[in-house]
Parts: structure tokens; C-alpha cells; sequence
């Protein structure tokens, strides 16, 4: 008798898809046993017994290698997700604070979910008395706060209360810096970019205060897979030698991988169906066929409304499943988080919608299906977010691409996608603009001395005398310290941007203030009338008030988007690279980038099509950050290429390159700025600039200009290979653009860009 093949919960779905087209790849990634290993004799006896306690006989030979490294140095550890990777910074911390009772231990977490999960790992261990965890974080009752520091030998907490709440009161954690053995830095792929680059201060600071009180506490890091870990590591901690956990141990499920793209709805436009409607789709019968799933979208709206779409459908076709998917939104309590997580475990509910902002919250172990919408930034956070795919042994891993530039140039390249390294991620503590306040936080904390070199950097000097010149510190025997002792400069210092000159953002029916966004950037984003994003929620601004550095919104349910209309200028201040490569002159350095929002446009949020344009009166903001820059010369530009030919091609060569970057450097590309003009006043001729949106730059530009052909020849690829006659969105066409994508020649920029290519 023949052998019934096994389906899955997912088959049907998959064969629907490869019949009509919208199954663009598939592929698999094998089983992977584990690779077990002893839990080593000379572990402390009290550790030996809370593992066992808690079912853990033996470990992974990952998490072995990393307690061996972990005790001979500083270690980072990047394996894949659901992997153990806490306990190969728990195993190394515990054992000190058992064996030795003055041993203090600190834990770094980006989120306060997953300090309060670790808590609650650590807590079931019941180690009793030689571990006292802690957490201590904004949410913390000050009457708690004295007996924390007193009792606790291991504090949870974040980057941004170290950076103003711990380190600046030094003084009263007196003993436990005294005694500060470990400190732990968990998610560290998350620390880049500006809130990387401050963090790396904030650690550098760190360090210097422990020396202060006579330790050199352990630096131990857990990462998701990145291009660079170790680079990352010793630029986030300023350490050398750091040592590199890298092969993963733990067992892996056999995984299907679909890459699906929505049908095309306007053969002319090239439009495809909604990415939101097709996720909805697919949902649903993966629920319907008995799959538990996880389902990734970026933003909050979206997630209501695809757990609604499958929500109401369930209702009407399948009643019994009714209620068994929910959104997963920012703002639960413990208790509700717990609640949704066991119900996901057990089977009570079938599908979670949740934003991929908080992959790094969710403790709910592995499920049969992950469905990612629209490619999450970076090929490392769409794999992490894959992994969750691989209960039972087996799992589903989707990716429905949007209509964005990088979802169909992926789309195009399948395979390419799918054997894609992981990217770099970046950080410039350096950055003047973060580096400056961060040295007179130092300073606050004790007097800058040449001993800080160690710490602080070579150049520590340079910068503490710009901050003399600045009127901030004065020099008195050879340190530098406050002109104001009695100021307090970390309070002005917002570890998620790269400015300290910044505007509220003001929830004007509770009088919130939900964040803060730099000045250099605030009149695109927070214009009068323009449509905010704040942890995945829409709000309208109201009222924009420049002399109160404020900015007030209310909640948003519009159908429609914002699109600033602003002019752009690039002044050249400084070079500090340059090389001759495609048939132009490539540069790199520190420029000076002028804008002023002239207008926006309302367009509605399903086919993009513009409602009307707004004037607006706004002053002109100038920034210094940095970019590369190339000039073209008749090498590339024939007499082939008339005025509005060369505008309309260098403004779509600058846009199709600004949407590949990310490609190479882990960033988004509204991280990313642009101009491009036929004749620039500095460099005489036909000029393309891409630079770091953000003040001082954090060394995204610096990446596209090491790898400055790899970055022309996919936005080559991107382009060309699009099969729209004159531009669309998912090419050359640009949701930021200043200049409200006008003009743009896709025909002239394919030409430019294979001529560079040629050469």
C-alpha cells in the first residue's frame, strides 16, 4: 500500500500560491540536531542545582564555549533566535554572585519586557539568597530605590536610566560599583546608529566610573546575527580582544520558507494589491488550517486592521475559531503579556499580529508559522523574526513583499535574497554631536583627567578643550571639570537622538509628551498638519510652536499620509577621503545640509494618489553631518544628456542608491538624506550627495563609500530590472522626497548608472 504523504497545516495555502503566481520562491532549511555538552563540574553547587531544578541537564555546546570564554575575557555571543543565549551570560554572572558574596552583576536591556523576563528566568532558577535580582528602571517606586541599592547583587535596567538616573548619582551606588564584577549588554544588535552611538558613551562612562572605585567588571554581550559582532562589540564597549561565540548548538526545526508577492492589479502602474489584504489572506488559512502563527507588520494601524480582516472573516466562515487571534500591541501590562503568551502556548489562541518593534518583548518560545510583511529593514531582523517558525520540528517562514523598491527588487533576485548575509550594523561614538555632551556628562561625574584616555578615547583632550571654548568646562591643573558643578548636563542628553536641540512631541488630550524629535529634522516631520508615527500609532500635529520647542499632536484615524515639499542645499566643509572609481571622483566627508519645508502633501494612504498641497511657513534648519558625494564627468555624461534629462536622471540615480543602502549598512532610508543638481557651486559640474539624516552623522555614508560599487550596482539592478515604463515606487520613486519625486528620468538613470558600471 502506498505511503500517504504528510501535509501540513500550510500545504494548501503554498499550492494555491505556486498555481497563480504569487509564490515567488520557496526553499528549506534542514533539521538540525542538537549539539549537547556537560554541565561543567566546577560550576558553583547552588547554580548546579537551580539548573537541574529547572530541567536543564545539559547545555549546548555554544553555551559551554561561551561560559569558558566568558571567564577568560569579554565575550559576545551571536547565535539565532530561541538558541539559549541567556544563559550563556547567566551561567558566567551567576557563578560569581554565588561564589562571592560582595559580587555586584548589571544587565542592560534596550526594553523594560524583556528585563522583567529575565527577572523571572533568573527568579525560577531559586538560587535564594546568593542571587538578588533587581529591577530598576524609570518605572521603579522611589521608595524602593535606596533598598535596591543596598540588597539587590544583580540589577536589570536600561541604557537610557544608567545614562541619567545611575551613573551621575555614582556616589550613593558607591558599593556596588565597588564591588561591580559583571555587566551584561543583551540584544546588542539593537545599539546602532545614533542610540548606538550614545550607548557606546554611556558605556565608556561606565567603565571609567568602575575604574573610579577600583573595578574592571567583565563585559559579556548576546546578539542577533550581524555582519560585524566583534567590531560592534569593541566599538559599543571600547574594549580590545573581545572573544566570539558564533556556532550555534541548539537544535533547529526543518523550516519552509515562501517568498510571496501580492498579484498586480494595474498592469500600466504596476501596482500590486495591498501587502496588508494579501497577509489578512494568508492568516487566515493558516489558522483555519490548524496552524499557531506569529504575523510581523510595522505598523500599529496595520496590525489592527489585519487581526480585524481575519478576525471578521473567522466570524463568518469559520464561528468556532472566533477569538483565537489578537493584536499584540506596545503598553500591556506584565500580567497581560503573560496572559496572551500562555493562551498562544496552549492553544487558545491561534495567531498573534503584533508590530516588529517587539520581537525583542515577545517570550512565547517557538510557533508552526512566522509571516513577515513588507521586509522589516534588515535581512539580520527578518531572520530573527523567522526563527520563531519550528514547533513540532517543522515550521513555515513567510516574507509578502509591499510594493516598496526593496521588496520587489528582492522579489526579482529570490534566491539572492534568500542566501543574503546579514548586515554590518553602525555606530560613530565619535560623533561630535553625541560625543560632546556625553564628555560633559563625564566631567559631571568626576573632573576629565589624562588616565581617561583609557576610557574616554586618544582624543578626549581635543574635545573636552572645544568644550572649554564652548564656555561648558574649565581647566584647572591639567583636568577638566564643570563650569557649573551644580548643573546637571545628563538631563538635556535624550539617548535617541543625535541632537540635544529637539522639540516635544505633546499628546495634547493627556498632556503626554511622547518623545522628542532633533530641530534639524522637525519641520518634515512635525509640521503643522503633517501625520506622526509614534510606537506604530498615527497622530496629527496640530500646532507646531518654535520657541517652545514643541510640537502638539492628537490621536489620528485618517486615511491619509504626509509628504514634505522642501528645498535642499549641500555645503562641502570638509573632506576626508577621496578615490577615483567608475569613471567618477568619489568623496567622503563632513558637509553642512540647509532645508526649508516649503508645503506637504496629503495623499491617500491605499493607492497614493495626492489629496491636495498645503503652504506652510517654516524657517530654514542647517545641520553638519556626513556624506559621500561623487561628480560626474563627460567619462559618464555624453552630449547625450540634455538639461532635463540630467535632472530628471540624477535625481532617480541619487533615490535608487539611497534605497539600496540599507542593503549594506543596518539603517532605514529615512536615516538617509540626498541632492542631486547638474551644477554644484563647490565641485563646478553635475554632482550626486547622499548623507547621514541625522546631526553629525553615525557613519552610514561611510559604509556606502567603502562599498560605493557594490551600492551603484544594485541600484543599477533595482531600476533597470523594473518592469514600469517611467518610475514607480518600486524603483525610483521615493516616499521622502523633498522635491515630491518630480523630476525623475528611470530611462537616463539606468544609462548613467551602466556607463559608471562599464568603466
Amino acid at each position: 500500500m502506498a505511503a500517504t504523504p504528510q501535509t501540513e497545516p500550510w500545504t494548501p495555502l503554498i499550492e494555491a500560491g505556486r498555481e497563480d503566481g504569487r509564490l515567488v520562491r520557496q526553499a528549506y532549511e534542514g533539521a538540525r540536531p542538537p549539539e549537547p555538552a556537560p554541565v561543567p563540574d566546577d560550576l558553583h553547587p547552588t547554580l548546579r542545582a537551580g539548573l537541574a531544578r529547572a530541567g536543564i541537564e545539559q547545555l549546548y555546546v555554544h553555551q559551554a564555549e561561551a561560559l569558558e570564554a566568558a571567564w577568560a575575557g569579554p565575550t559576545i555571543v551571536t547565535t539565532g533566535t530561541a538558541s539559549g543565549k541567556s544563559l550563556c551570560f547567566n551561567l558566567p554572572t551567576l557563578d560569581v554572585l554565588c561564589n562571592d558574596a560582595k559580587a555586584r552583576a548589571l544587565y542592560l536591556y534596550p526594553t523594560k519586557a524583556l528585563a522583567q523576563d529575565q527577572a523571572r528566568a533568573i527568579h525560577a532558577l531559586g538560587l535564594g539568597k546568593a542571587v538578588r535580582p533587581a529591577i530598576y528602571d524609570g518605572d521603579t517606586p522611589r521608595e524602593e530605590r535606596t533598598a535596591i541599592r543596598r540588597r539587590a547583587n544583580l540589577v536589570l535596567t536600561n541604557p537610557d536610566m544608567l545614562h541619567v538616573g545611575i551613573l551621575p548619582n555614582h556616589p550613593t551606588w558607591a558599593d556596588f560599583f565597588a564591588n561591580l564584577a559583571v555587566v551584561v549588554v543583551d540584544e546588542a544588535h539593537v545599539y546602532r546608529g545614533v542610540f548606538g552611538s550614545h550607548v557606546a558613551n554611556v558605556l565608556r562612562r561606565l567603565r571609567r566610573i568602575a575604574s573610579a572605585y577600583g573595578t574592571s567588571p567583565r563585559i559579556l554581550l548576546a546578539s542577533a546575527t550581524i555582519a560585524n559582532p566583534v567590531e560592534l562589540a569593541e566599538r559599543l564597549t571600547g574594549l580590545e580582544g573581545v572573544a566570539l561565540v558564533d556556532h550555534d548548538g541548539s537544535p533547529h526545526a526543518r523550516r519552509h520558507i515562501a517568498m510571496w508577492n501580492p498579484p498586480v492589479v494595474d498592469e500600466a502602474l504596476q501596482t500590486r494589491r495591498s501587502a496588508l489584504g494579501e497577509a489578512a489572506d494568508v492568516l487566515f488559512d493558516l489558522v483555519t488550517g490548524g496552524a499557531r502563527c506569529i504575523c510581523f507588520i510595522k505598523s500599529r494601524k496595520a496590525v489592527e486592521l489585519v487581526a480585524k480582516l481575519v478576525s471578521d472573516r473567522l466570524s463568518e466562515e469559520a464561528p468556532e475559531l472566533e477569538g483565537t487571534v489578537a493584536a499584540y500591541r506596545a503598553g500591556y501590562t506584565p500580567q497581560q503579556r503573560r496572559e496572551l503568551e500562555h493562551r498562544l502556548t496552549n492553544g487558545d489562541l491561534r495567531a498573534v499580529v503584533t508590530t516588529d518593534a517587539l520581537e525583542l518583548g515577545i517570550d512565547i518560545g517557538s510557533l508552526d508559522a512566522a509571516v513577515v510583511v513588507t521586509f522589516p529593514g534588515t535581512v539580520a531582523s527578518l531572520r530573527q523574526m523567522w526563527g520563531r517558525a519550528g514547533r513540532r520540528g517543522r515550521g513555515l517562514a513567510v516574507y509578502i513583499a509591499g510594493e516598496d523598491a526593496l521588496d520587489q527588487f528582492f522579489c526579482r533576485h529570490p534566491d539572492e535574497f534568500l542566501d543574503r548575509a546579514v548586515e554590518a550594523a553602525i555606530l560613530e561614538h565619535e560623533s561630535e554631536q553625541i560625543h560632546l555632551p556625553h564628555l560633559l556628562c563625564a566631567a559631571h561625574e568626576g573632573p576629565l583627567e589624562d588616565a581617561d584616555a583609557e576610557y574616554l578615547g586618544p582624543r578626549w583632550r581635543l574635545y573636552a578643550e572645544q568644550l572649554v571654548a564652548l564656555g561648558e568646562l574649565v581647566e584647572r591643573r591639567g583636568k577638566f571639570m564643570m563650569r557649573k558643578p551644580e548643573d546637571y548636563p545628563a538631563a538635556r542628553v535624550s539617548l535617541r537622538s543625535a541632537s540635544p536641540d529637539s522639540f516635544a512631541i505633546v499628546e495634547t488630550q493627556s498632556g503626554e509628551i511622547l518623545g522628542t524629535v532633533e530641530a534639524a529634522r522637525a519641520f518634515t516631520t512635525v509640521h503643522d498638519g503633517a501625520i506622526y508615527l509614534h510606537q506604530s500609532r498615527s497622530y496629527e500635529v496640530r500646532d507646531i510652536d518654535v520657541a517652545a520647542r514643541q510640537a502638539l499632536v492628537q490621536p489620528f484615524e485618517g486615511n491619509w499620509y504626509t509628504q514634505p515639499k522642501k528645498e535642499t542645499d549641500t555645503h562641502i566643509e570638509r573632506l576626508l577621503d577621496r578615490r577615483d572609481t567608475l569613471g567618477v571622483t568619489l568623496s567622503f566627508g563632513m558637509v553642512s545640509v540647509s532645508e526649508q519645508v516649503m508645503a506637504y502633501q496629503r495623499k491617500r494612504l491605499g493607492d497614493h494618489e495626492v489629496i491636495d498641497l498645503q503652504a506652510l511657513d517654516l524657517p530654514q534648519t542647517t545641520f553638519q553631518t556626513q556624506a559621500l558625494w561623487y561628480e560626474l564627468g563627460s567619462d559618464v555624461l555624453a552630449e547625450d544628456f540634455p538639461l532635463d534629462v540630467l535632472l530628471g536622471s540624477l535625481h532617480a540615480a541619487e533615490h535608487s542608491q539611497i534605497a539600496v543602502l540599507p542593503l549594506l549598512a543596518m539603517c532605514d532610508r529615512w536615516d538617509i538624506g540626498g541632492l542631486s543638481t547638474n551644477a554644484h557651486p563647490q565641485t563646478g559640474g553635475p554632482t550626486i550627495f547622499i548623507y547621514d539624516g541625522h546631526p553629525g552623522g553615525v557613519g552610514i555614508t561611510r559604509q556606502g563609500f567603502r562599498a560605493f560599487e557594490t551600492l551603484v550596482a544594485d541600484a543599477h539592478r533595482l531600476v533597470s530590472e523594473c518592469p514600469c515604463e517611467s518610475g514607480c515606487p518600486s524603483c525610483v520613486q521615493s516616499p521622502k522626497c523633498g522635491n515630491l519625486n518630480e523630476p525623475l528620468n528611470k530611462a537616463g538613470c539606468v544609462e548613467v548608472m551602466a556607463r559608471m558600471l562599464e568603466r
